[in-house]
């Protein structure tokens, strides 16, 4: 087993015991969220790079505008983000490099985790055990395994978590749910989506940051290698600014763009977990010089549920002809977009979705296109108008207040990341990764009985 592949299982074995001591040994601290409808909620940013530093002006215009929230407390292993976001906040906020002192912070309600992708499982579980609710970006995790630690001490806790990838809060994706789960395309079938980039400079190349380590940058920190996080390195100026292309630090195409489009796309069979992930690709055409990216830039993935349907996923960053979100059952296919979904039906089921779209509960008030053949009317589709309406952070704070759970909880989250996190694995280790969704683990064979 080369090196990059075999070192997952060693790398592994340091990640659990650092999570398990961090779930154990983590004091539970900190003041419960306010209720009240009249109260500010504190909130704690933790790491604000590019993303999270447009994530922390948004919620300090919101602050400005409302007045319902407020930037208490910002952390950055890097000094300069730090205090232009202290400053822009109004420069009452605490600053600091260590996430730690955020969640001692009695100020802070719920935390903003925007860290590079191998920190967010150890500052989710911890923020959650010091009494923060959290808003996670995504993914939720970098492996499988992580996000059910996370669901486990969200439960545990009854501390609010939001993933942070807004498809989980679609209107239009929860109201495509409610037709798949009231039968309104029959058996679901195949359900595929993807991501399209292409930057011919190389997508995630962003530019180098001026940092300084050992004067105004915490490398060590950043790595996380203390904690069993990724291996310890020599300052790396290119895996500091541009991490996204590295597998000890993110999941590539994977993580960053698809686990968005399946976060909306898991609505439409209700998260079921798979039990069969299969993922291929590569760097085609790529060669730009002194380029050191792992990740490919072409990406696909399949999986297979229980229920014996099955996704297809694609990501690329050379080619930005996208293929379209839809969901195919044996008597219709849904597509999502504009303001509801439309439903077409199978041509041998005509008949039988006409009778449908005017008795199923999941058709009520939809709007129903037919033609006339001879003295036969034809259904042509079925327009289902927008029933849920989510703002993705008023969702968030809406359920720290209430103590209800939100869009892309915790539970929900981790069932975006399994088959997310399964296909990094086949796409390293080149084979069919198998999941037991009873048993909730890894198996070395398909668990379902086969069929004859």
């Amino acid at each position: 087993m080369d090196e990059q592949t075999g070192g997952l299982a060693r790398r592994d074995l340091l990640r659990a015991a650092a999570l398990g001591a961090a779930v154990a040994a983590t004091p539970s601290a900190g003041r419960a969220a306010s209720t009240q409808a009249n109260s500010r909620i504190g909130l704690g940013f933790i790491g604000v790079g590019g993303h999270g530093t447009n994530l922390l002006h948004q919620q300090v215009r919101r602050s400005r505008e409302r007045g319902d929230v407020e930037v208490v407390a910002v952390c950055d292993v890097w000094d300069r983000r730090t205090q232009n976001c202290v400053n822009y906040a109004g420069g009452q906020a605490q600053g600091t490099r260590d996430y730690r002192e955020v969640l001692a912070n009695p100020r802070v309600d719920a935390v903003v985790i925007a860290t590079p992708d191998h920190w967010h499982a150890r500052q989710t579980i911890d923020a959650m055990r010091a009494g923060k609710d959290v808003y996670c970006e995504k993914p939720l995790t970098l492996y499988w395994d992580e996000a059910r630690d996370v669901a486990r001490v969200s439960r545990e806790t009854g501390r609010v978590l939001q993933g942070g990838a807004p498809g989980g809060s679609d209107g239009n994706w929860w109201t495509a749910r409610d037709v798949t789960m009231g039968g309104g395309i029959g058996p679901v079938i195949l359900f595929q989506g993807g991501a399209f980039r292409n930057d011919p400079a190389g997508d995630w190349n962003w530019g180098i940051q001026p940092a300084r380590p050992g004067v105004d940058l915490d490398w060590d920190m950043w790595l996380g290698h203390r904690f069993g996080l990724a291996p310890r390195r020599p300052y790396d100026p290119e895996r500091f600014s541009r991490f996204r292309k590295f597998w000890d630090y993110s999941g590539g195409l994977a993580t960053d763009l698809l686990y968005h489009t399946y976060a909306a796309l898991a609505l439409a069979i209700n998260h079921e977990l798979p039990y069969r992930v299969t993922a291929g690709g590569g760097q085609p055409i790529f060669n730009l010089r002194n380029d050191r990216r792992e990740v490919p830039t072409l990406f696909t993935m399949g999986v297979d549920y229980p229920s014996q349907c099955s996704m297809m996923l694609i990501g690329s960053q050379v080619n930005d002809h996208g293929v379209g979100s839809e969901v195919r059952g044996q008597k219709g296919v849904m597509w999502v977009g504009g303001d509801g979904v439309t439903v077409r039906p199978q041509e041998p089921f005509r008949r039988e979705m006409l009778e449908m779209a005017n008795t199923l509960p999941c058709y009520r008030g939809a709007e129903v296109v037919t033609r006339r053949d001879g003295d036969t009317t034809v259904l042509e589709s079925i327009r289902v108008p927008r029933r849920h309406n989510y703002d993705h952070w008023d969702n968030f704070y809406q359920c720290i207040r209430s103590r209800q759970q939100p869009t892309l909880n915790a539970e929900r989250a981790y069932k975006v990341m399994v088959p997310i996190a399964l296909s990094i694995i086949s796409f390293r280790q080149g084979r069919t990764v198998f999941f037991d969704p009873a048993r909730e683990t890894v198996v070395n064979r398909n668990p379902l009985p086969v069929q004859a």
